[in-house]
Protein backbone atom coordinates (compact mmCIF):
# COMPACT_ATOMS: atom_id res chain seq x y z
CA UNK A 1 0.00 0.00 0.00
CA UNK A 2 1.40 3.40 -1.02
CA UNK A 3 -1.50 5.71 -0.21
CA UNK A 4 -4.19 5.91 2.48
CA UNK A 5 -6.90 8.24 3.74
CA UNK A 6 -7.79 8.19 7.43
CA UNK A 7 -10.50 9.81 9.55
CA UNK A 8 -9.91 10.47 13.27
CA UNK A 9 -12.63 11.66 15.64
CA UNK A 10 -13.07 14.68 17.84
CA UNK A 11 -13.01 14.07 21.57
CA UNK A 12 -14.43 15.49 24.77
CA UNK A 13 -11.64 15.72 27.35
CA UNK A 14 -11.80 16.18 31.13
CA UNK A 15 -15.48 15.08 31.13
CA UNK A 16 -16.20 17.75 33.74
CA UNK A 17 -14.53 16.35 36.88
CA UNK A 18 -11.71 14.34 35.26
CA UNK A 19 -9.21 17.07 34.41
CA UNK A 20 -6.46 15.57 32.20
CA UNK A 21 -7.46 11.98 33.11
CA UNK A 22 -10.80 11.32 31.36
CA UNK A 23 -11.96 11.62 27.76
CA UNK A 24 -14.22 10.04 25.17
CA UNK A 25 -14.44 9.99 21.39
CA UNK A 26 -17.44 11.11 19.33
CA UNK A 27 -18.61 10.23 15.83
CA UNK A 28 -18.51 13.77 14.50
CA UNK A 29 -16.78 16.07 13.87
CA UNK A 30 -13.26 14.86 13.02
CA UNK A 31 -10.31 15.38 10.71
CA UNK A 32 -8.99 13.57 7.64
CA UNK A 33 -5.43 12.90 6.53
CA UNK A 34 -4.36 11.63 3.11
CA UNK A 35 -0.86 10.15 3.20
CA UNK A 36 1.36 9.00 0.36
CA UNK A 37 4.64 7.12 0.53
CA UNK A 38 7.19 8.65 -1.87
CA UNK A 39 10.76 7.92 -2.90
CA UNK A 40 12.38 11.00 -1.36
CA UNK A 41 12.99 10.41 2.38
CA UNK A 42 11.51 12.85 4.88
CA UNK A 43 8.13 14.07 6.04
CA UNK A 44 6.42 16.87 4.16
CA UNK A 45 3.01 18.53 4.22
CA UNK A 46 1.86 19.21 0.68
CA UNK A 47 -1.59 20.62 1.41
CA UNK A 48 -3.88 21.80 4.20
CA UNK A 49 -7.56 22.59 3.65
CA UNK A 50 -10.27 23.89 5.96
CA UNK A 51 -7.97 25.85 8.28
CA UNK A 52 -8.25 29.35 6.74
CA UNK A 53 -4.46 29.46 6.53
CA UNK A 54 -3.98 29.14 10.29
CA UNK A 55 -1.86 25.97 10.37
CA UNK A 56 1.82 25.76 9.40
CA UNK A 57 3.00 23.86 6.33
CA UNK A 58 6.43 23.69 7.96
CA UNK A 59 6.75 19.99 8.85
CA UNK A 60 8.66 20.72 12.07
CA UNK A 61 5.89 22.96 13.39
CA UNK A 62 2.79 21.04 12.37
CA UNK A 63 1.48 18.50 14.91
CA UNK A 64 0.73 15.86 12.27
CA UNK A 65 4.10 15.82 10.52
CA UNK A 66 6.09 16.32 13.72
CA UNK A 67 4.40 13.31 15.34
CA UNK A 68 4.92 11.18 12.23
CA UNK A 69 8.61 12.12 12.29
CA UNK A 70 8.88 11.04 15.96
CA UNK A 71 7.26 7.75 14.99
CA UNK A 72 9.70 7.16 12.09
CA UNK A 73 12.66 7.99 14.35
CA UNK A 74 11.42 5.45 16.90
CA UNK A 75 10.88 2.60 14.41
CA UNK A 76 14.15 3.49 12.66
CA UNK A 77 12.55 4.07 9.28
CA UNK A 78 13.99 7.42 8.26
CA UNK A 79 14.49 5.98 4.81
CA UNK A 80 10.74 6.47 4.29
CA UNK A 81 9.38 9.43 2.34
CA UNK A 82 5.96 10.76 3.40
CA UNK A 83 3.71 13.41 1.87
CA UNK A 84 0.71 14.51 3.90
CA UNK A 85 -2.52 16.28 3.03
CA UNK A 86 -4.45 17.49 6.07
CA UNK A 87 -8.16 18.19 5.65
CA UNK A 88 -9.60 20.02 8.65
CA UNK A 89 -13.22 18.96 9.02
CA UNK A 90 -13.66 20.41 12.48
CA UNK A 91 -13.18 23.85 14.02
CA UNK A 92 -9.77 24.85 15.37
CA UNK A 93 -9.70 26.00 19.00
CA UNK A 94 -13.07 24.43 19.74
CA UNK A 95 -12.12 22.41 22.83
CA UNK A 96 -12.95 19.22 20.90
CA UNK A 97 -9.42 18.01 20.31
CA UNK A 98 -8.82 19.55 16.91
CA UNK A 99 -5.02 19.14 16.98
CA UNK A 100 -5.48 15.69 18.51
CA UNK A 101 -7.74 14.46 15.70
CA UNK A 102 -5.25 15.61 13.04
CA UNK A 103 -2.29 14.06 14.83
CA UNK A 104 -4.07 10.76 15.45
CA UNK A 105 -5.15 10.51 11.81
CA UNK A 106 -1.54 10.99 10.70
CA UNK A 107 -0.09 8.46 13.13
CA UNK A 108 -2.73 5.86 12.33
CA UNK A 109 -2.06 6.40 8.63
CA UNK A 110 1.71 5.96 8.80
CA UNK A 111 1.44 2.94 11.12
CA UNK A 112 -1.03 1.29 8.75
CA UNK A 113 1.14 2.02 5.71
CA UNK A 114 4.11 0.42 7.50
CA UNK A 115 2.11 -2.73 8.32
CA UNK A 116 1.29 -1.85 11.94
CA UNK A 117 4.80 -1.82 13.39
CA UNK A 118 3.27 -0.61 16.67
CA UNK A 119 -0.02 -1.33 18.41
CA UNK A 120 -2.55 1.50 18.48
CA UNK A 121 -1.94 1.93 22.21
CA UNK A 122 1.79 2.30 21.55
CA UNK A 123 1.01 5.29 19.31
CA UNK A 124 -0.28 7.35 22.25
CA UNK A 125 3.12 8.81 23.34
CA UNK A 126 3.78 10.02 19.79
CA UNK A 127 0.36 11.69 19.68
CA UNK A 128 1.15 13.32 23.02
CA UNK A 129 4.20 14.89 21.36
CA UNK A 130 1.77 16.56 18.96
CA UNK A 131 -0.28 17.92 21.87
CA UNK A 132 2.90 19.27 23.44
CA UNK A 133 3.64 21.16 20.23
CA UNK A 134 0.06 22.45 19.98
CA UNK A 135 -0.52 23.68 23.51
CA UNK A 136 2.71 23.30 25.44
CA UNK A 137 1.70 20.24 27.44
CA UNK A 138 1.59 16.62 26.30
CA UNK A 139 -1.66 15.45 27.88
CA UNK A 140 -3.42 12.26 26.71
CA UNK A 141 -7.09 12.83 27.51
CA UNK A 142 -7.78 13.84 23.88
CA UNK A 143 -5.36 11.65 21.97
CA UNK A 144 -5.96 8.41 23.88
CA UNK A 145 -9.73 8.25 23.18
CA UNK A 146 -9.17 9.48 19.62
CA UNK A 147 -6.76 6.56 19.06
CA UNK A 148 -8.47 3.85 21.09
CA UNK A 149 -12.07 4.94 20.71
CA UNK A 150 -14.59 4.85 23.54
CA UNK A 151 -14.27 6.22 27.05
CA UNK A 152 -10.72 6.36 28.41
CA UNK A 153 -9.08 6.87 31.81
CA UNK A 154 -5.44 7.94 32.08
CA UNK A 155 -4.60 6.48 35.49
CA UNK A 156 -0.99 7.66 35.36
CA UNK A 157 1.28 9.70 33.10
CA UNK A 158 4.55 8.41 34.51
CA UNK A 159 4.50 5.61 33.66
CA UNK A 160 1.74 6.02 31.10
CA UNK A 161 -1.21 3.81 32.12
CA UNK A 162 -4.35 3.99 29.99
CA UNK A 163 -7.57 2.09 30.71
CA UNK A 164 -10.55 1.84 28.37
CA UNK A 165 -13.81 2.10 30.31
CA UNK A 166 -17.24 0.66 29.56
CA UNK A 167 -20.27 2.94 29.22
CA UNK A 168 -24.04 2.67 28.72
CA UNK A 169 -24.86 1.88 25.08
CA UNK A 170 -27.38 4.71 24.76
CA UNK A 171 -25.24 7.41 26.34
CA UNK A 172 -25.25 10.43 24.00
CA UNK A 173 -23.44 13.76 24.00
CA UNK A 174 -25.10 17.04 23.02
CA UNK A 175 -22.22 19.31 21.99
CA UNK A 176 -22.30 23.04 21.20
CA UNK A 177 -19.32 25.05 20.01
CA UNK A 178 -19.91 28.80 20.58
CA UNK A 179 -17.81 30.60 18.01
CA UNK A 180 -15.64 32.55 20.44
CA UNK A 181 -11.88 32.28 20.86
CA UNK A 182 -10.49 30.42 23.90
CA UNK A 183 -6.85 29.42 23.22
CA UNK A 184 -5.90 26.22 25.04
CA UNK A 185 -2.60 27.64 26.33
CA UNK A 186 -4.40 30.62 27.90
CA UNK A 187 -7.13 28.44 29.39
CA UNK A 188 -4.54 26.19 31.05
CA UNK A 189 -2.70 29.15 32.55
CA UNK A 190 -5.87 30.28 34.35
CA UNK A 191 -6.05 27.13 36.45
CA UNK A 192 -4.92 27.28 40.07
CA UNK A 193 -1.65 25.48 40.86
CA UNK A 194 -2.76 24.75 44.43
CA UNK A 195 -6.17 23.61 45.68
CA UNK A 196 -7.80 23.13 49.07
CA UNK A 197 -7.81 19.57 50.37
CA UNK A 198 -11.58 19.65 50.86
CA UNK A 199 -12.03 20.52 47.16
CA UNK A 200 -9.63 17.75 46.13
CA UNK A 201 -11.62 15.25 48.21
CA UNK A 202 -14.84 16.36 46.52
CA UNK A 203 -13.23 16.00 43.09
CA UNK A 204 -11.83 12.53 43.87
CA UNK A 205 -15.25 11.37 44.97
CA UNK A 206 -16.86 12.67 41.79
CA UNK A 207 -14.28 11.02 39.51
CA UNK A 208 -14.72 7.72 41.34
CA UNK A 209 -18.49 8.10 41.12
CA UNK A 210 -18.38 8.81 37.38
CA UNK A 211 -16.16 5.79 36.68
CA UNK A 212 -18.41 3.62 38.86
CA UNK A 213 -21.49 4.92 37.06
CA UNK A 214 -19.96 4.02 33.70
CA UNK A 215 -19.21 0.47 34.85
CA UNK A 216 -22.63 0.04 36.45
CA UNK A 217 -24.41 1.77 33.55
CA UNK A 218 -26.12 3.89 36.17
CA UNK A 219 -27.25 7.12 34.48
CA UNK A 220 -28.21 8.84 37.74
CA UNK A 221 -24.80 8.14 39.31
CA UNK A 222 -23.08 9.40 36.15
CA UNK A 223 -25.12 12.60 36.27
CA UNK A 224 -24.68 13.44 39.92
CA UNK A 225 -20.95 12.68 39.81
CA UNK A 226 -20.24 15.19 37.04
CA UNK A 227 -19.46 18.21 39.18
CA UNK A 228 -16.18 20.10 38.91
CA UNK A 229 -15.10 22.28 41.84
CA UNK A 230 -11.52 22.83 40.65
CA UNK A 231 -11.42 23.92 36.99
CA UNK A 232 -14.93 24.81 35.82
CA UNK A 233 -15.38 27.81 38.19
CA UNK A 234 -12.42 29.50 36.46
CA UNK A 235 -12.79 28.36 32.86
CA UNK A 236 -16.53 29.04 32.76
CA UNK A 237 -15.73 32.76 32.84
CA UNK A 238 -14.46 32.44 29.25
CA UNK A 239 -17.71 30.93 27.94
CA UNK A 240 -20.64 33.28 27.21
CA UNK A 241 -23.58 32.73 29.58
CA UNK A 242 -22.18 29.37 30.71
CA UNK A 243 -24.46 28.92 33.71
CA UNK A 244 -27.54 29.93 31.75
CA UNK A 245 -26.62 27.33 29.11
CA UNK A 246 -26.24 24.79 31.90
CA UNK A 247 -29.65 25.71 33.30
CA UNK A 248 -31.27 25.28 29.88
CA UNK A 249 -29.63 21.89 29.27
CA UNK A 250 -30.62 20.47 32.65
CA UNK A 251 -34.19 21.75 32.22
CA UNK A 252 -34.36 19.88 28.89
CA UNK A 253 -33.40 16.58 30.50
CA UNK A 254 -29.59 16.54 30.48
CA UNK A 255 -27.91 14.20 32.95
CA UNK A 256 -25.03 16.64 33.29
CA UNK A 257 -23.45 19.67 31.67
CA UNK A 258 -19.92 20.97 31.43
CA UNK A 259 -17.00 22.27 29.41
CA UNK A 260 -15.39 20.14 26.71
CA UNK A 261 -11.63 20.26 27.09
CA UNK A 262 -10.50 23.84 27.64
CA UNK A 263 -13.64 25.22 25.96
CA UNK A 264 -15.42 27.07 24.56
CA UNK A 265 -17.39 23.96 23.51
CA UNK A 266 -19.85 22.69 26.09
CA UNK A 267 -21.55 19.32 26.27
CA UNK A 268 -24.35 17.51 28.04
CA UNK A 269 -24.88 13.79 28.57
CA UNK A 270 -28.30 12.35 27.82
CA UNK A 271 -29.91 8.91 27.93
CA UNK A 272 -30.91 9.04 24.26
CA UNK A 273 -30.30 10.83 20.98
CA UNK A 274 -33.66 12.62 20.87
CA UNK A 275 -33.04 14.52 24.11
CA UNK A 276 -29.54 15.47 22.94
CA UNK A 277 -30.98 16.91 19.72
CA UNK A 278 -33.49 19.02 21.68
CA UNK A 279 -30.75 20.33 23.95
CA UNK A 280 -28.41 21.48 21.17
CA UNK A 281 -31.33 23.25 19.46
CA UNK A 282 -32.24 25.12 22.67
CA UNK A 283 -28.63 26.06 23.42
CA UNK A 284 -28.05 27.29 19.89
CA UNK A 285 -31.25 29.34 20.09
CA UNK A 286 -30.00 31.01 23.27
CA UNK A 287 -26.60 31.80 21.75
CA UNK A 288 -28.34 33.28 18.70
CA UNK A 289 -30.09 35.73 21.04
CA UNK A 290 -26.63 36.80 22.22
CA UNK A 291 -25.52 37.25 18.58
CA UNK A 292 -23.03 34.41 18.97
CA UNK A 293 -22.76 31.90 16.16
CA UNK A 294 -22.41 28.24 17.06
CA UNK A 295 -21.96 24.76 15.66
CA UNK A 296 -23.75 21.75 17.13
CA UNK A 297 -23.15 18.01 17.18
CA UNK A 298 -25.08 15.06 18.58
CA UNK A 299 -23.21 11.79 19.00
CA UNK A 300 -23.07 8.51 20.82
CA UNK A 301 -19.68 7.53 22.20
CA UNK A 302 -17.47 6.50 19.28
CA UNK A 303 -15.98 3.11 20.18
CA UNK A 304 -13.90 2.71 17.01
CA UNK A 305 -11.51 5.66 16.96
CA UNK A 306 -9.62 6.28 13.70
CA UNK A 307 -10.63 4.45 10.54
CA UNK A 308 -9.42 4.05 6.97
CA UNK A 309 -11.81 5.80 4.56
CA UNK A 310 -9.84 5.56 1.32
Amino acid sequence: MKSIKVFAPATVANVVCGYDVLGFAVNAPGDEVTMNLVDKPGVRISKITGDDGRLPLDASRNTVSASVQHYLDHVKRNDVGVEIELHKKMPIGSGLGSSSASTVAGLFAINTLLDDLLTVKELVPFAMKGEELACGYGHADNVAPALLGGFVLIRSYNPLDIIKLPHPDNLHAAIVFPEVDVPTRDARQMIRSKVFLKDAVTQWGNIAGLVSGLFMKDYDLIGRSMTDVLVEPTRSILIPDFYKLKEIALAEGALSFGISGSGPSVFAFTKEEETAAKIVAKLQQHLNKLNIGSQTYVSAVNNQGPKVIG
